[in-house]
């Protein structure tokens, strides 16, 4: 599922740091994190937003493997997906910020539209 970008961590590292990444910004709206992070974060948000605006029982089901916690599928299906019931995808926006102080990591704001 997750894209090609290892982001020095192991494959399960890297998938519970992703649904992680994917829980908070569904929960929140909006979250700070690097440049490569969002652009590995946004496709998957993505989808589970679509599997919100599927509503059915397998897409509550799908979402739940993914998402670390309830009360945030329980959102995901109740407010956010209804919000872009006539849009085709492109619910999240990245938003440069410019270089980390302390390693010059290239910072980015992931939101949702």
């Amino acid at each position: 599922m997750p894209g090609t970008r290892k982001l020095g961590k192991t494959t399960a590292q890297r998938k519970a740091m992703l649904r992680q990444q994917v829980t908070d910004l569904l929960e929140h709206g909006r979250m700070e994190t690097t440049i490569t992070r969002a652009k590995e974060v946004r496709p998957l948000a993505e989808k589970m937003i679509t599997l919100g605006k599927k509503n059915t029982l397998a897409s509550r089901r799908a979402a739940l493997a993914f998402i670390t916690k309830e009360d945030v599928v329980t959102k995901v299906f109740t407010e956010i997906a209804p919000k872009y019931a006539e849009r085709n995808g492109g619910y999240t926006r990245i938003l440069r910020l410019g270089a980390r102080r302390g390693d010059a990591a290239e910072m980015a704001i992931i939101e949702l539209v």
